[in-house]
């Protein structure tokens, strides 16, 4: 057989040179899979008709009417393309016109189009042309082809069906965060996993699972490999449902953060922001990545790595923002990483994690007052004096009822419960203390200590700070709560900002005297305690580090300025006065919004009163969806879905990692990088999972084709 290139082998031309049934079967198909061809002929004939001339030519309409026309610009004629494939050389007439010379009678077209298509040969071309390919019309009507085709499908439906058992235990394994193997997994073991322990179950209430587990000789299921190869298949379904999400998003953000496992390996976890289909906020899980080093060349290359193989050179500016870790960046390992990034995706602005923010602002708002970091150190030491000893402990429970929380200094949310905790329970810690202090089955070291701790918890400047933070604390909770949300964007940050400022702004400017302190029990005002004056300083002093910090970390950079263009409550102001400076620097990050057009719609929402309640880009945004009005404010429409896309914090990825060391404590790492992307995925992305109704018929054709098998899973 000859082989022909497969660049157009179905043109006229190329069929002449090298005739169909001279191809191999492969081109063959190739020929029938690329259809006749269909240039625009430039086919000119010029008639008379009563005396008068006029010219008629060919439309391309006629290849819409007729499938099996075919025309070549070479020989400036139409044929029909079956007849060419199969009769190149029989018929005779007009019927050798539309397989060898070509048909250029434009004036009686409709009458030859007509005619060809009542001849025996064209008929028989077209009932070849049909069945190429396909099984033998003749085969498909034996009684015994139609018998084996259902008995083949009956045991592939047999399959499938144990195949969607067994891919049920799995998931349920990944999406609980549970080990599937045992340490011994023969039969009879007394410890074979969880993984075969559902098997088991499920087998006891599923007849056919049980019988194919008593009686299957091929792909029995149970194997490590068989577990190995759905985890991979089941991968790379959620993967390919969540590429093609991004592929269709509007903007797309990207948000990375690094660690150390168990196995002292460094792992990248990489997770996508967008706004689906459904107008939603998704934060989505992709995967761990291994990395060599933690320098940002090693960690840019393994990031540009997998952006390049999902976005396509006319995506990239789909990317609009990427985030990541903010201890790391301040520590100056992923200083080079976004430039790195924006070197190849220009749109991509680099966001720092507000979250992170909050945690550098109170660190050093307090390690620089000095009584403030001893306050602190104070109450670590409370800490750490029970965790030292089960006998202390025991001491605690009886009396507080309570365990003290570990303090931390980077995690200002622990660093609240400590506060919250010794205050609301200062009178009981005396008293365990007195307790400790007086019991004679202490050693003298415990006692020193907890006499110790039992001045500092009676003196008046440890009470004052006390009280202080108990009043700050809550406030730094709830803005931390809010900042780890995923579904915020720059507008509600800065209005969550401007509440939490003005709450620091209060507690700065209050009356020390109105002050309820809480004294506890036994308390007397040391000789050398802070006056009334100097806690009114040190008050506003601590206020002042707090509000200086938050004001210049929390400062909106160039490209976040267009969140101020969509904040309901300056909807006022602007009506006013239009923010065109603001708008200026948001059309200079963000080139590719109109700005006459964006200026005029943001014109109509300032004067609008139904506009002026939206609390945030996400509820503006929705608003506008609700009432169907994303073609009449199209430019607000992409701004706010710029806005929402851009990535507020990296708490997703503090939740894969999270994840990542209790799949990888539970395995003892005993599975290879993607199968652990597989179970995090199963357990991050089960939401995901559970809303694709078709997830299981997904992998088992996955599974089918992964590589070939003795089992049947496909129907024919």
């Amino acid at each position: 057989m000859a082989s022909v290139p497969t660049t157009h082998n179905n043109s006229i031309v190329s069929l002449r040179e090298v005739p169909f049934c001279r191809r191999n079967n492969r081109d063959k198909l190739a020929t029938k899979g690329l259809g006749p061809p269909r240039p625009n002929l430039n086919i000119k004939q010029v008639s008379t008709k009563g005396g008068k001339a006029y010219n008629r030519g060919f439309s391309p309409i006629w290849y819409e009417r007729k499938t099996w026309l075919a025309g070549c610009n070479v020989a400036g004629a139409l044929f029909c393309f079956p007849c060419v494939l199969f009769h190149p050389n029989d018929g005779s007439g007009a019927d050798t016109a539309w397989t060898t010379t070509g048909v250029t009678d434009m004036h009686h077209l409709s009458e030859k189009v007509k005619k060809h298509e009542t001849s025996k040969l064209h008929m028989d071309s077209c009932l070849k042309f049909s069945a190429f390919g396909k099984v033998n019309i003749a085969t498909q009507l034996d009684e015994g082809y139609r018998t084996a085709v259902r008995k083949h499908n009956d045991e592939v439906s047999k399959n499938r069906h144990v195949l969607a058992r067994l891919i049920d235990c799995v998931k349920f394994c990944g999406v609980f965060e549970l080990a599937l193997r045992g340490k011994d997994e023969a039969e009879g073991s007394g410890n074979t996993g969880i993984f075969r322990g559902l098997v088991d179950l499920v087998a006891s209430l599923d007849e056919v699972f049980d019988e194919h587990l008593k009686s299957a000789t091929v792909l029995k299921g149970t194997s490590k490999t068989v577990q190995n190869e759905l985890l991979d298949c089941m991968l790379s379904v959620i993967r390919d449902r969540i590429v093609q999400e991004v592929k269709s998003a509007r903007f797309v953000a990207i948000q990375a953060d690094e660690t150390t496992d168990v196995s002292t390996h460094t792992q990248l976890a990489l997770v996508f922001r967008y706004v689906d289909g459904n107008h939603a906020v998704q934060e989505r899980f992709f995967e761990f990545i291994p990395v060599l080093d933690k320098t940002s060349n090693s960690i840019a290359s393994v990031i540009l790595e997998r952006l390049s193989s999902i976005f396509s050179e006319n995506d990239k500016g789909k990317l609009i923002a990427q985030a990541y870790d903010g201890a790391s960046v301040t520590r100056g390992e992923w200083g080079g990483v976004p430039k790195k990034v924006r070197e190849h995706y220009t749109n991509a602005h680099y966001v720092h994690c507000y979250a992170h923010q909050l945690n550098l602002i109170m660190q050093q708002a307090t390690s620089r007052i000095t009584g403030v970091k001893v306050f602190f150190s104070d109450l670590d030491g409370i800490t750490s004096f029970f965790s030292r000893s089960p006998k202390r402990t025991n001491v605690l429970d009886q009396i507080v009822a309570r365990r003290l929380p570990r303090a931390s200094s980077t995690r200002w949310n622990f660093n609240s419960r400590i506060v919250n905790t010794v205050y609301e329970n200062l009178d009981d810690l005396v008293q365990c203390f007195e307790s400790i202090r007086t019991t004679s089955s202490f050693d003298s070291t415990t006692v020193r200590e907890a006499s110790g701790f039992l001045r500092m918890l009676r003196d008046d400047d440890f009470q004052f700070f006390l009280q202080l933070f108990y009043q700050i604390m809550p406030h730094v909770d709830v803005l931390y709560q809010q900042l780890q949300k995923k579904d915020i964007d720059a507008g509600f940050i800065k209005g969550a900002l401007q509440r939490f400022t003005s709450s620091l702004q209060a507690i700065r400017d209050q009356d020390p005297s109105t002050e309820n302190q809480q004294v506890a029990k036994g308390t007397t005002r040391p000789k050398r305690s802070l006056e009334e004056e100097e806690k009114l300083r040190l008050t506003k002093e601590v206020c002042d580090a707090i509000l200086d910090h938050a004001k210049e970390r929390f400062s909106f950079t160039n490209h976040l300025v267009g969140a101020t263009l969509l904040q309901g409550d300056m909807f006022e102001q602007h009506c006013h006065t239009f923010p065109a400076e603001a708008l200026n620097t948001t059309i200079m990050a963000y080139p590719m919004l109109n700005k006459a057009k964006l200026k005029t719609e943001l014109s109509l929402i300032y004067e609008s009163p139904e506009f002026k309640s939206c609390c945030g880009a996400l509820a503006l945004y929705q608003v506008l969806l609700r009432y169907n009005l994303q073609e009449t404010f199209s430019e607000t429409v992409t701004l706010l879905n710029i806005l929402i896309t851009t990535p507020m914090t990296t708490a997703e990825g503090e939740r894969c990692f999270s994840t990542l060391k209790r799949i990888k404590t539970f395995l003892r790492n005993a599975m290879g990088q993607e199968h652990l992307n597989a179970l995090a995925m199963l357990s991050m992305e089960r939401e995901l999972v559970k809303n694709m109704p078709d997830f299981n018929e997904r992998v088992i054709d996955h599974f089918a084709g992964f590589k070939e098998r003795q089992a049947k899973f496909q129907y024919k």
